[in-house]
């Protein structure tokens, strides 16, 4: 995959937030095990499991997701449920290797409601993508990306303000730092829940901005 030598303009996106000093300051495994315990908000009391990154420590690309699902929170790990299944058939056909790349989350712990024995999703509110964020900054941090993608609306707006519009802004390139570029697109998830054809038409979206990581616009 190209570096970032390709001339191309970008906007300049708001720095996310840095880490608090409670949030460790060594490796990436560090990190992950200081996340596990993590009480910032409420949400770790009815999850499983804290559900942080994964994937390889010197990723070129980092994709950040919104939260974690019901499958996710059983088997603690990020994108195994449909909407992981979906966006791992997108980056074979985009030429991307899925094991190649670190994916992540806004918000680490499953937010749901009750119903019998199923476990509805809840949006996290505006609180705890808060408390989450400092995480998502110290990921980004260690692993120093050279393209970040984010995956849906809450994603985008946390890494690029809460000005952003997927809707006007997915595919546009934007600048997080000196060597990172970031763009956004459409969370699979919200894909599943639509009906054809826009369903068709947002998955070749998606298609579309995933196979643009090949060629990312000079840092």
């Amino acid at each position: 995959m190209p570096r970032k030598d390709d001339p191309e303009r970008v906007e300049q996106a708001p720095r996310l937030a840095r880490p608090v000093d409670e949030v460790p300051q060594g490796s990436l495994s560090a990190l992950r095990r200081e996340a596990a315990g993590c009480r910032r908000c409420p949400l770790w009391r009815p999850a499983t499991q804290t559900v942080f990154g994964a994937g390889p420590a010197r990723a070129q690309v980092l994709l950040v997701g919104e939260q974690p699902g019901d499958r996710e929170d059983l088997e603690g790990k990020p994108f195994v449920g449909p909407a992981g299944q979906l966006l791992r058939k997108a980056l074979v056909e985009a030429g991307l290797a899925p094991q190649s790349l670190y994916l992540t989350n806004t918000v680490k712990h499953f937010k749901f409601q009750p119903r019998g024995k199923r476990r509805l999703h809840q949006r996290a509110n505006a609180a705890e993508q808060a408390a989450c964020r400092p995480w998502l900054a110290a990921e980004l941090d260690r692993i120093n990306p050279d393209i970040v993608v984010a995956l849906g609306a809450m994603a985008a707006q946390t890494l690029f303000g809460p000005g952003f519009r997927l809707t006007h802004q997915r595919g546009q390139w934007q600048r997080l730092g000196p060597h990172t570029q970031a763009l956004a697109t459409w969370h699979p998830s919200a894909i599943l829940r639509m009906r054809s054809p826009e369903r068709e038409a947002a998955y070749a979206q998606l298609l579309a901005d995933l196979r643009r990581l090949h060629d990312p616009p000079a840092g």
